[in-house]
């Protein structure tokens, strides 16, 4: 490998670290997970969705200035469509109607800025209108009708810009 191609790799890899040290962070907590509205009944299906809820948040949290910290704790869960046993297997299946099935979250949140308390807050998320228009999130995405409704709250608490998807 050249020196010249090697010297831009380094110079891309210490830009990409210094924009990952200048994210803000995020700490997210489930209140009672196990009583929420509509999550998985498996433990290794409902951890995975919980894995990727908190990773998605995280996501969000790297639009936040460095000294930023955002607390997010999660209060109830209901995702779009509703979750009908299948007989020949041991997954179940999510139906999409988009009638009164749209996903919804309950949130408590607290953004910090070096002890002090910049805003906090409880939130009703809601996407009544999931099934229409745009989504950035692809198919087979286990959380593609709930992130669009944390970006769009995320955006208008915090006022920064996000990132439509993750990948």
């Amino acid at each position: 490998m050249k020196r010249q191609t090697r010297l831009w790799i380094a110079a891309a890899l210490m830009l990409a670290a210094a924009g990952a040290a200048s994210a803000g962070t995020v700490q997210v907590s489930y209140q009672e997970p196990d009583k929420f509205i509509d999550v998985p009944f498996w433990e290794q299906d409902r951890a995975q969705l919980l894995k990727e809820l908190t990773a998605h948040f995280e996501h969000l949290g790297k639009q936040l200035p460095a000294n930023q910290q955002l607390k997010i704790t999660v209060t109830e869960i209901d995702l779009a469509g509703r979750v009908e046993p299948r007989r020949n297997t041991l997954r179940d299946i999510r139906i999409l109607r988009g009638g009164a099935d749209w996903p919804t979250m309950q949130l408590k949140y607290a953004l910090e800025e070096e002890g002090k308390v910049l805003a906090s807050g409880e939130s009703n998320l809601n996407n009544m209108d999931y099934l229409h228009g745009i989504n950035h999130y692809r198919s087979g995405d286990l959380l593609r009708y709930e992130k669009p409704m944390l970006d769009n709250w995320f955006k208008a608490t915090f006022k920064v810009p996000t990132q439509l998807s993750k990948k």
